[in-house]
């Protein structure tokens, strides 16, 4: 039995990275899936995460969004209920960052971090919960949030004021929702990655914070998408039926440490 076998699940930043990794291993375990993104290029190269989908026989489509902007949000759920016919699980993982501290941060860089990484969150939550309450509860969920996070939501992300700031509304937005949405039969949760390699550029994947995230994670091995991918794949399935208001931290033990 596939863990999420007829479940319908919306990804979003779905082309590349945590997102690719994530609506894949879904599609593998049965869902039908919405992949939403600005673009179907992944940043790693190769075939569109859509593709690889299809290739495997799974099910899925595609849908251009920016998740910074409710009419976009809006129309990626409306698609996915006229595609399949419900909601079951809602990713929210899409995310931007500007490595930037506090003084070098510009007004506009700082909005565009919000717009994206927290505004997108609440709109994603709010359009999946507004969808969800309309379902029928399905062993006793009508619908499953799994948002993407960070240990940067739980400790300072060096170097990157907006992002870890973010990412700290994002752990806290969870538990919210997932509080007032209970008695809805409506579960919320959080994955929280340590260090992922990915193939974002920046200065994240420099060869000097490589060297220290690999000594300060107690774990041999630095983290890689399918791992976070695992993590989300828990929490959409029926496994994780009485677990709602989560930070589930995927970091090789770097918070333990």
């Amino acid at each position: 039995m596939l863990l999420l076998e007829n479940k319908v699940a919306v990804v979003t930043g779905a082309s590349s990275g945590l997102g690719r990794a994530i609506a894949l291993r879904y599609a593998h375990e049965g869902a039908r899936v919405v992949l939403a993104d600005r673009r179907e290029e992944p940043i790693e190269g190769g075939p569109s995460t859509l593709e690889l989908i299809h290739r495997s026989g799974g099910t899925a489509i595609s849908q251009a969004t920016d998740v910074s902007k409710w009419a976009d949000i809006d129309a990626l759920v409306t698609a996915a209920v006229e595609t399949y016919g419900r909601l079951d699980v809602m990713v929210n993982n899409a995310a931007t960052y500007t490595s930037t501290n506090l003084v070098e941060t510009q007004e506009e860089q700082w909005e565009r971090v919000i717009a994206v990484n927290l505004t997108g969150v609440f709109l994603g939550c709010k359009r999946a919960v507004q969808q969800m309450l309309t379902q029928e509860a399905v062993n006793e969920v009508r619908g499953r949030i799994v948002n993407i996070s960070s240990q940067h939501g739980m400790v300072a992300s060096p170097g990157d004021l907006p992002y870890g700031v973010s990412k700290g509304g994002v752990v806290q937005m969870t538990r919210q929702v997932a509080v007032d949405h209970a008695r809805d039969f409506i579960v919320c949760n959080a994955v929280a990655p340590g260090k992922i390699i990915t193939g974002k550029p920046g200065v994240a994947n420099a060869p000097q914070a490589l060297d220290y995230s690999i000594r300060r994670t107690p774990w041999p091995r630095l983290g890689r998408p399918d791992d976070v991918a695992g993590a989300a794949l828990f929490l959409a399935s029926d496994l994780s039926t009485y677990i709602t208001g989560i930070n589930l931290l995927v970091d090789g033990g770097w918070m333990a440490g």
